[in-house]
């Protein structure tokens, strides 16, 4: 069974974001991390980029196969986990804790209501 946080919002990417105030959180998903196998390297966007929703962002390296990053939302990058610079693996062992990937500041919260919920992010997963 796959781990679907009900707090979050997802992309059909297979990004999630989980928003604090004004910033969201953006990482990929246990199902996404599942399918890659042993990740073993994260690009990531400069702190200060402006992305726009969909656009990519980054790439993320494992033993199988490298998978493009897009960005949920659009907004500003305020921050990026460095520790992913050393433990890609993060992303393996905690994909909606300490394996997120930028933080962004929200240019348009609206955008989030063209995400997914928990359950159709499930289901979406389950089509496939």
């Amino acid at each position: 069974m796959a781990n679907v946080p009900a707090d979050l919002k997802y992309s059909k990417e297979h990004e999630w974001i989980r928003v604090e105030g004004n910033i969201g959180v953006v990482g990929i998903t246990w199902f996404a991390q599942d399918q890659l196998g042993d990740v073993v390297f994260v690009e990531m966007p400069e702190v200060g980029r402006e992305l726009k929703q969909n656009e990519q962002f980054g790439v993320v390296e494992s033993v199988k196969t490298v998978s493009d990053l897009y960005c949920p939302v659009s907004g500003k990058v305020v921050e990026i986990n460095t520790a992913l610079e050393n433990s890609p693996e993060l992303i393996n062992q905690d994909p909606y804790g300490e394996g997120w990937i930028l933080k962004i500041e929200l240019a348009d919260p609206s955008e989030l209501d063209s995400l997914l919920d928990a359950a159709a992010y499930e289901a979406f997963t389950k089509e496939g």
